[in-house]
């Protein structure tokens, strides 16, 4: 009999490092791959699972208007309890530290059901920083009995806490190379594919330099925000710069940076965007700030300097390499990083040849060799 093999993804980043295990999964004859959609991003789930050609099995649909944190996971346990009666799997597994990650998780160990977790052992050390993320992570790796750790650092992070015997952890690099790779291969051998992508996207002054914005951390509404769109609202008044910011949907983020940053010429506020588009957004950048997790370990794979808009990261790998820097969300921080980038060759460079410390490529084949008998 096939073991049967439940994978749990509710928000696109989910679902963008989750596509190399899943395709991986489904080309082994021995295995059997439910793929069950929680529903706590919808729209843009759906997007990033069509660029992967993956049709979800089940989808829980869980998102409500107004929803809080306590009731995704609450609408998570209560549907994934159902499903995984029905469904009997010998495991499942989930992704990251994601509110759906977490409420599956704790779904299966109440059914005696095995956990697996792909990017196992990232840590800050604070609860509060990532909110809720460093809560949700610690939580599935409390649950899962094969930890698969993206970096050795990692792997360290969940040694010394003295995991319970029975535990697995293997290092497997990280997913996010594997699919971002892919991506970058689909737009590059591929011109009508690249053409379309970009003909949704701000037309750029080809003679100005690029930085690509990205952020949505909830440690960051109110003044955080406001800082970070200061910040942006003084670097926009260099001549030889176009700044891109695909916005965040929650009015929190969406707010503060339509009320400073709308209507400057140089500064395009788009719509969250497809994963191929954002992936051709990466590759004409010059430089990248972020709060994001993903992007911080896509940035290295493409080459590209990337600003953490944090005050502590959970992905400090990147930082030794010296691909990544820390620059929180202060105004005057965030504009002397990006202006000693554009402005400094060296640095520029120093920061652009470092090392990916995220891996090869290969992690989703790893993590399904490791789910084979010997």
């Amino acid at each position: 009999m096939k073991q049967r093999i439940a994978v749990v993804v509710g928000t696109r980043p989910e679902v963008i490092k989750m596509a190399p295990v899943i395709l991986a999964l489904k080309a082994e004859p021995s295995l059997e791959t439910v793929v069950v959609a929680s529903g706590q991003h919808q729209e843009m789930v759906q997007q990033a699972l069509d660029i992967f050609r993956i049709e979800p099995d089940h989808n829980l649909s869980v998102m409500r208007p107004g929803q809080t944190l306590s009731g995704v996971a609450t609408a998570v346990i209560s549907g994934f309890d159902a499903l995984i009666e029905k469904l009997a799997p010998s495991r499942i597994i989930v992704h990251g530290d994601t509110t759906t990650a977490m409420a599956a998780s704790i779904t299966a160990f109440h059914r005696g059901t095995a956990v697996g977790h792909v990017e196992a052992g990232l840590r800050t050390g604070s609860l509060a920083r990532p909110y809720p993320e460093e809560f949700n992570r610690r939580c599935i790796d409390l649950v899962a009995d094969l930890l698969w750790a993206p970096t050795e650092l990692a792997r360290d992070n969940l040694l010394a806490e003295r995991l319970p015997e029975g535990k697995r952890v293997l290092v497997t690099g990280n997913t996010v190379v594997d699919a971002l790779q892919w991506a970058a291969s689909q737009l590059e051998s591929n011109t009508a594919l690249r053409a379309e992508v970009e003909s949704g996207l701000p037309k750029l002054d080809p003679a100005k330099r690029m930085v690509l914005v990205t952020g949505h951390r909830r440690e960051s509404f109110g003044e955080g925000f406001e800082n970070i769109c200061q910040a942006l609202r003084t670097l926009a008044a260099r001549s030889d710069l176009e700044i891109v910011y695909p916005v965040h949907l929650n009015p929190n983020v969406s707010g503060p940076v339509r009320t400073v940053l709308g209507g400057i010429g140089n500064v395009h506020l788009i719509a969250p965007q497809p994963y191929l588009a954002f992936v051709d957004l990466m590759t004409r950048c010059d430089v990248i700030l972020t709060d994001s997790g993903g992007v911080q370990e896509e940035a290295p794979s493409l080459k590209k300097p990337v600003l953490v808009m944090r005050d502590v990261t959970e992905r400090p790998e990147a930082v030794a390499a010296g691909t990544a820097r820390l620059v929180g969300t202060s105004r005057d921080a965030i504009v002397t990083g990006v202006s000693l980038l554009l402005d400094d060759a060296r640095e520029m460079s120093r920061m652009t040849t470092a090392e990916n410390p995220y891996g090869d490529g290969q992690a989703g084949a790893r993590i399904v060799q490791s789910l084979l008998p010997g």
